[in-house]
């Protein structure tokens, strides 16, 4: 038996959530000793069913800890699936010798994965980038004091607490209230519960003619300000230029030192210096 095999953790979709937690909350709990003797036998001997034996008695613990990440609106059993593998990678890691408990170890190893799942997942926080961005994220909800708008006191106190920008927060309130919609649907519903979906009333605005226009005149002015730039230049600089960046085929540092008779450093620097030149030029 393989090791992924061994630790696979049953779960019964087709039964229901419920049907899971009362098979988990039924499984018998390990005391410290049983916990220790079992995470040596892995740890010394490799022993797959005492790994089994170690995820399956801590899966009741899994499935509280994922309950309290309802508020992300996804679903319950995705959660607990990504905590159990947070559990597993534990049991993996787990060295009875600290004299630590296992599940105040794999907390945050359940934990981690239950984070990264929901990053992964929701389209709010694709934009939340930066870590005070993801602080506020996963503390938004548990800090407000009521359901509804915050009021500008509750935005200034949560923005304190959270150290960030009173407005970031109002951001991250507005993106919270919003909800994703799907950009095409299929409406075969009556008149009185027809939704339009976006691709009903937003147009393609590739082919707008002026769009197409004054995307031709945007590279027709682009073409001509580069034009003027490199002929601003001397000639070896402009030569350099063209053939390091604007050629189909680019040449090498070294191909053209060897044709000027110069060291492929002296090259570098007098296509930097014509760069600088160009993008002053570009920038005017």
């Amino acid at each position: 038996m393989s090791q992924n095999q061994a630790l696979t953790v049953p779960f019964y979709p087709e039964k229901g959530l419920s049907s899971y937690l009362r098979a988990v909350n039924a499984l018998p709990v390990l005391s410290a000793e049983q916990e220790r003797q079992l995470a040596l036998r892995y740890r010394l001997h490799n022993d797959l069913g005492a790994a089994r034996e170690l995820v399956m008695a801590n899966l009741r613990y899994v499935a509280r800890i994922a309950r309290g990440f309802n508020g992300y609106g996804l679903p319950q059993p995705d959660l607990i699936q990504e905590g159990n593998i947070g559990l597993m990678k534990a049991v993996k890691h787990y060295d009875p010798a600290h004299k630590v408990r296992l599940m105040s170890f794999a907390i945050h190893w359940i934990k981690a994965e239950i984070y990264d799942y929901i990053l992964r997942n929701w389209r709010i926080v694709k934009v939340a980038t930066t870590k005070a961005q993801r602080k506020l994220f996963f503390n938004l909800r548990k800090h407000r004091a009521r359901l509804g708008w915050m009021t500008r006191g509750e935005v200034e106190n949560l923005s304190e607490r959270l150290n960030v920008a009173p407005e970031t927060v109002q951001e991250m309130e507005a993106r919270l209230a919003n909800h994703d919609v799907p950009f095409d649907v299929d409406n075969d519903a009556d008149d009185e519960h027809f939704h339009a979906s976006p691709a009903g009333y937003l147009s393609d605005m590739r082919y707008n003619p002026e769009v197409l226009v004054t995307r031709s005149d945007n590279e027709s002015t682009r073409t001509e300000q580069l034009k003027t730039a490199l002929a601003e230049l001397d000639t070896r600089s402009r030569d350099i230029i063209e053939r390091r960046w604007l050629a189909e085929k680019k040449v090498t540092l070294q191909t053209l030192a060897d044709e000027y008779d110069i060291s492929a450093e002296r090259v570098r620097q007098i296509e930097e210096k014509a760069l600088r030149e160009m993008k002053h030029l570009l920038t005017a």
